[in-house]
Formats: structure tokens, sequence, C-alpha cells
């Protein structure tokens, strides 16, 4: 407390001294002690020397761009990024009032030598905050994917909700929350970006003992959540850990986002469940949760379906069976593979594979379909149903007597792809590089994008969640993305959620179910770590056996 208050007053006598410098420089005042002018003058910029050398910024160098990070001066009004090429001449690159700054350089040049100086502006004073040198570089393919991870990891940990440690439904750069929602979680999208998390402590983005702490806050928040027979709703209020209603009867559980929660926090009990007596803690917390997840209840009465939705208020009222084909897969497994509230295999074959009316003949752009894509027979739905599912059941080898899962989403990722390719509307921008339809923001707010409602927009996370099963394909579209797009779609958290040529809409905004899946996605590409701690899970294992999967993975 000390040495942060000393910090505060010696920001405050080194604006102060510099603003009466500065005064005086400006008025060309008569001095009558021109020593004690000395004396001030001499004190001013040694203070600021000090400054230069204990406060420094950090830089980050990649191909295109240097992150810049520096700390916060509590007199600061704002911040002054300034770059130089000879460490003489310096160029004003942005003004802000955040502390990190993406100064996207490749209009300077490439491989570049690079000092930057970072002032901190009160009124019309400045100070030096901080300088760095640094050299941007040419980059591996690996190297660009390890940097979209880690940007998009950051979602998860950096722009995580501060009470409950989990991911916020949305993160509006520019600040503009129409709903006033900042503070609303998400339970899928949460489970999607622990993937992530457990990533960052493989990868050391952050210590084992960060993580588990993270990890302890989670499962304190979701064992105080409201809850419904176990499950927990789509959305909490990260404040109070009440529900936050999706709708007006979307106000009790969600049976399909928890789904998504729950395949990330089995990764995490596998992943923990041989550590340290803190890990194991963590484990054993999150095999309660799992088990006190009522699956039989959503039968609705013992029919041969799961139901979405149920709400003490209105019963059942929401009236949605899952039924196949869409993103929901992983729901049947989890409940066919639950050690205390297990589903017979009928309801999975009855209910979502509906006796076999699932399977589907038809092809497109060569391609074939092989499942009835609800709502979209012809081209297959919007991506996201061939990631939220597989983030931790992996679908490479995966089979039943339905489909092959890794042809079925390869083939639906190639089908999304190629109807871009073929650009029968002729929206700009559209072709090898720029492909992925899916559900995110667009110009009309919130839609899920697909081959029959395509709209222009593109929306990130579709090509790049998709990369274990185009790998070359996806690794196009995150190089046109970087390269030829840069700070209109890439920022802190990874690249933003929509993007438009045709329309000329870049929104600087994050939803969580979009970032996660990349996160997750490209972890399992690069490792198969997801994959391997989910399909690992002895319990998982029973449930694919017991509704006739097949797998590598099934011992």
């Amino acid at each position: 407390m000390k040495s942060s208050i000393i910090q505060a007053l010696l920001h405050k006598m080194i604006f102060n001294v510099a603003r009466l410098h500065l005064t005086i420089k400006n008025k060309q005042m008569n001095v009558q002690n021109p020593f004690a002018l000395l004396v001030l003058v001499s004190f001013s910029f040694a203070c600021q020397k000090n400054e230069e050398k204990t406060d420094n910024i950090k830089a980050t160098p990649y191909d295109i761009h240097v992150e810049l990070a520096w700390n916060k001066s509590p007199e600061a009004d704002s911040y002054g990024v300034w770059v130089s090429m000879d460490d003489d001449h310096y160029t004003r690159r942005a003004v802000l009032e955040d502390t990190i700054y993406l100064d996207f350089v490749n209009d300077l040049g490439m491989e570049l030598d690079l000092n930057y100086e970072v002032r901190a502006y009160s009124g019309e004073d400045s100070i030096i905050v901080g300088r760095a040198a640094t050299k941007t570089h040419k980059m591996t393919d690996e190297e660009l994917l390890d940097m979209v991870e880690f940007y998009t990891f950051r979602y998860f940990w950096e722009g995580a909700e501060p009470n409950s440690g989990m991911g916020p439904e949305r993160i509006h750069i520019d600040g503009d929350y129409p709903e006033n929602d900042a503070h609303v979680v998400t339970t899928g999208g949460s489970g999607m970006g622990i993937f992530g998390l457990i990533a960052g402590m493989e990868r050391g983005w952050i210590t084992k003992e960060q993580g588990v702490a993270r990890f302890e806050k989670i499962v304190s928040f979701l064992e105080k959540a409201d809850k419904f027979k176990g499950v927990w709703p789509h959305w909490i209020n990260g404040q109070t850990a009440k529900v936050q209603p999706f709708g007006q009867k979307d106000n009790g559980g969600d049976l399909v986002e928890s789904a998504f929660l729950m395949q990330s926090l089995i990764a995490v009990r596998e992943y923990y469940k041989g550590g340290d007596d803190r890990q194991k803690a963590v484990a054993e917390r999150i095999d309660k949760l799992w088990k006190e997840m009522d699956w039989t209840w959503y039968t609705r009465d013992g029919q041969d379906v799961l139901y979405w939705h149920w709400s003490p208020e209105y019963a059942w009222d929401m009236n949605f069976p899952l039924e196949g084909y869409n993103e929901c897969l992983i729901t049947y497994v989890l409940a066919a593979s639950s050690p205390t509230h297990s589903i017979d295999p009928e309801v999975y074959h009855k209910g979502w594979a509906r006796s076999g009316a699932i399977r589907s003949d038809k092809k497109a752009f060569g391609y074939d379909l092989i499942l009835k894509h609800n709502g979209a027979e012809d081209k297959g739905g919007p991506l996201f149903w061939a990631h939220y599912s597989y983030l931790g059941l992996n679908p490479m080898g995966l089979k039943d007597q339905y489909a092959d899962y890794q042809k079925l989403n390869t083939n639906h990722t190639l089908i999304n792809r190629a109807h871009v390719l073929e650009n029968p509307e002729g929206f700009a921008g559209y072709g090898e590089d720029l492909w992925g339809l899916t559900a995110s923001y667009s110009i009309n707010g919130y839609n899920a994008h697909f081959p029959a409602n395509d709209t222009g927009v593109i929306s990130p996370t579709a090509a790049i969640s998709s990369i274990p099963y185009t790998p070359e394909e996806s690794m196009k579209v995150i190089k046109n993305l970087y390269y030829n797009y840069g700070k209109k779609v890439l920022g802190r958290y990874g690249f933003y959620d929509a993007m438009s040529p045709e329309h000329d809409y870049y929104p600087t905004r994050y939803l969580a179910i979009d970032q996660g899946p990349m996160v997750a996605m490209i972890e399992n590409y690069r490792t198969g770590l997801g994959w391997k701690l989910f399909m690992g899970a002895p319990e998982i294992q029973e449930g694919l056996k017991k509704l006739g999967f097949e797998s590598s993975d099934i011992k």
C-alpha cells in the first residue's frame, strides 16, 4: 500500500514539475532567480529520465505488427504512441486511453528496426513513460498459428468476468453494450474457452498455479450458481450467480449449453486427477457437479428424446426436442455416459437419430452431406455444427451406424467453402482465402450464416475452427485476415467476430461462443490436447460404446 501511494505521489510530482516547466517555457516568463529555474528544470528532466528507466513499455514484435503494453500512469488522461526508425525522428502512431496498443507497421515496411516511445498526456502536458526497441520479423506458419491461438486464449484469461472467472458472453472493444450485459457470462462459451485455459498452462502462457487458481474460482462459482436438476442456464449473472434469462421462458436449465460446459470440465478433471492435492480437489469437485446433472429428467417424463430446456416457472413450454442433425451430439454422448443419471441407448437412436431418418443421401458440390442438417438439408448448416460438439469429442476416426464423423465434418466444411467460392451473389472479398459462414454478429445484428442464408458476412471462427478438417484451406484464411486486413480484423483477443468487405463491416466485437472453438480447435489440430483428455475419461469410453460408436480412442 505504501509503495503504491509513493508511486502515485511521484507521478503527480513529475506531472506538476513538468507542467510548471512547460508553463514557464511557453509564456517566456521573466524569472528573477535564474539559478532556481535551472534547478527546477534540471529536477524536471531528472524525474522524467528516472521514469523512463523504471516504467518501461513491453514491446512484442510479430510480422506486420508490434504489441505494446505499459503500466497505467495515475495522472494520465491519455497516451501517445510514437515510433522512430532511426532513434531520432519520432512519428506519432496513436493517441489512446488504454495501456495496450497493437501497432500495425506494414505501412512502414517489413522486418523493421523500431524504437518506440510512449508519452502520458495530462491536459496539454506530457511525459515519457517508457521506451523500447524492437524488430519485426517474418513469421512461419507455426508462429502465426501460435499468435492467433495465444491472442484468442486471452479472451478467457485476461477478458474473463472478474468475479466468476467465466467467459463473458461478449466483449465489445468499443465499450458499447446496448443491453448493459458486460457482466453476463455464458455457460457454453465458457466451456469452450476452458479448453484454451488448459492449453495456456501446457504452452506456458500461464503457470500451473495460476491455472488451478482460476479453476478453483470457476468451480466455486458453478457450485453456487443457479442450477435446475443439476443443469445450468444459458446465461448467468457473473456478479450474483443467478440465472440471466436468455428469453422470457428460457429462464431455467439449458441442457445443450451445460453439455458444452461439462465437456470441458471433464477434460479439466482428467487433467488434474493425478495431480497434487490442490489439483485433485478441483477434479473431485468437478466430478460432483458432473454426477449431479440429471440427464434423465430432460427426457420429459421418460420420452425417447432429450429436451433442450426446462424451467420451474414455465416447465416444458420451450418444447425443443433435440433431434439431429445440428450442434447437439455431445449432449447425447454425455447423457449416455453419466454415472448417475444415464439415458437408455434408445433415447439416442429414436430421439437424436430419429430411428435412422437422420441419414441423408444428398450431395453438394460433389461432397456427401451424410446426415440431414436441420433446416439446411441441401448444403448444410452453419459451420459451428462441425465445432461445438467436437472440442472434446474427437471426430477423427469416430464412426457409428449413422456417420463417419471425420468425413461428416470435413465435407460440411468443404461444402461451406465451395459455396463461398461459387459466390452466387457476387459478394466482394469471397475466395479461396476468405470463406466461412456460421453464426456471428452480422450487418443485421446477429445471424446464423450458412449457404442458404448468405448475407456477405464472413465469420473468422468458421474457417479457423475447421482447421483440423481443412488445414491448408484454413491457413489461407488466417494469412489473408492477418496480412491483408490486419488492424480491421485483429485485436487483443484475436480475430474479431465478423467482417465483410462487401458491406465495409468490421465490428471490433467478440463473442465467447466464437472465440472458444478457435482456441480449442487450433490446439486440437496442433496436439490433440482436448480430444485426448476428454476421450480418455472412463465413463465417456463406456458411454460411446453404449451408443455403438467406434474409434481408435475407445479402448
